[in-house]
């Protein structure tokens, strides 16, 4: 697999697509459990991406 339109992504994207990944989470929770899990999962994900790469780039 090439992974490397997430390599060339800001920080701030990753951070927002976090959030965004939270919020639909927070969303669907009532509606399915297998929806809101897989979110929450790529929510911490994408933060801890964009957390990596802020530090990599200090």
């Amino acid at each position: 697999m090439n992974f490397s339109s997430i390599k060339n992504t800001s920080p701030i994207l990753l951070y927002m697509l976090s959030v965004a990944c939270f919020v639909s989470a927070n969303i669907f929770r009532d509606q399915s459990n297998f929806l809101y899990d897989l979110l929450l999962i790529l929510g911490l994900s994408f933060f801890f991406l964009g957390f990596m790469k802020r530090m990599k780039k200090k």
